[in-house]
């Protein structure tokens, strides 16, 4: 998502501009050439990456011997730090300039990575207004562009025209959950969400639950685990997509953590964040945890302004709890709605301009590293 707003932000100002590297099917969909699935990359953890890191290290060689003999304009790096630092510090050796897009989260944990990044890139593209600062004190050039998501999403979001399309009344309550786009993350989520589901209907016989799935795979591995569970007679749809439109719906959502708890925010909708690991992997991160909170609303806002379950703490007669006691209270969510709508215009700075902005002076003529007749030539990889 983040990568083919990039592509679209340039090709607004050099429409010959070519793409390639690692991508994903929206970045492919702009027109982005991917060397390698971008699914190598989908590994989080420390112990997941230690798994798959012979063919990882494998991917990265070959990327910079690519790179190295094609010389682009510039690389950009779409997140995935611990895989594209490494890249661009050896580009950046070899004279291909480097940009990194969307800042690792230095300001949650791992701050130390702070050196890294200075020696790997020629400019930060941070998507967070309180980031600009750390990396002007770092001596990092950086743009605050904004976030795409926040340009994209409507100030106003149109809860009553989402309802109608999911056919909802417009009092009946509704809860969106949101279990991750990552086959893993539909492994450790998926029962859980299903039994929450199963308390809270007890409780509620009118609620309905709303699951938007992102691909066949994760659609048929839920469908699965609901009738293995013989939960397939609670009022549960399955979305093939459309998360922003169960969002705009609901009362309430249960979502794993990630760049969906901030579509919920900017939807308006009150949210209860949830995750899952391996324990070694949650030991080993917490021990390097500089925030006391993981959610990007709360991490936006300072405090905690939604609650977090993670880990042991996240059963689902807890989940259950916290997200009855949104709907129990009216007056909550919609000061919540409030905070979320701050937030929402904080992160509105007109994105795909700024990101073309920031990004001309490597692509004016003479100051790139190869050109050609036929323009532009950037390796974007997505992580």
């Amino acid at each position: 998502m983040l990568g083919a707003a990039l592509i679209r932000a340039v090709r607004e100002r050099e429409p010959d501009a070519k793409f390639y590297g690692i991508a994903g099917p929206k970045m492919m969909a702009e027109g982005a050439e991917s060397l390698f699935p971008m699914e190598k990359l989908s590994v989080s953890g420390y112990v997941e990456v230690v798994r798959h890191l012979p063919e990882l290290l494998g991917i990265r060689k070959q990327l910079a011997k690519r790179f190295i003999e094609d010389r682009p304009d510039v690389f950009i790096g779409v997140d995935a730090p611990d895989f594209n630092l490494g890249l661009e510090t050896k580009l950046r050796s070899k004279g291909i300039r480097t940009v990194h897009y969307i800042s690792p989260s230095i300001w949650a944990w791992r701050a130390e990575r702070i050196h890294k990044i200075k020696r790997a890139v020629d400019h930060m593209l941070a998507v967070f207004p309180f980031e600009e600062a750390i990396y002007q004190k770092a001596g990092i050039p950086v743009t605050y562009v904004g976030h795409p998501l926040a340009d994209e999403m409507p100030l106003n979001p149109d809860r009553d025209g989402a309802r109608s399309q999911l056919r909802l009344a417009k009092a009946g309550p509704a809860v969106a959950m949101l279990p991750g786009s990552r086959m893993k993350e539909l492994v450790a989520h998926s029962d859980l969400m299903i039994q929450t589901a199963r308390i809270l209907h007890k409780e509620r016989p009118d609620l309905r639950f709303f699951i938007p799935l992102a691909t066949r795979e994760t659609r048929d591995y839920f469908e699965t685990r609901l009738y293995a569970l013989e939960a397939h007679e609670l009022p549960i749809t399955i979305l093939f997509g459309h998360a922003r439109l169960a969002l705009n719906a609901a009362d309430v959502a249960l979502v794993a953590s990630g760049t969906a708890t901030l579509e919920a925010a900017l939807a308006r909708c009150p949210m209860v964040i949830t995750y899952r690991v391996p324990r070694l992997t949650y030991w080993l991160m917490m021990r390097k945890a500089i925030l006391p909170y993981v959610g990007l609303p709360n991490i936006l806002a300072g405090e905690f302004i939604v609650p977090e379950l993670l880990q042991e703490d996240a059963t689902p007669q807890n989940l259950a709890q916290a997200l009855g006691n949104w709907l129990d209270n009216k007056d909550a969510r919609a000061m919540l709605r409030e905070r979320f709508a701050a937030m929402h215009e904080s992160l509105a700075r007109g994105h795909d301009e700024r990101v073309a902005q920031a990004l001309q002076p490597f692509l004016a003529p003479g100051g790139s590293n190869h050109a050609n007749a036929q323009g532009n030539h950037l390796a974007a990889l997505r992580g």
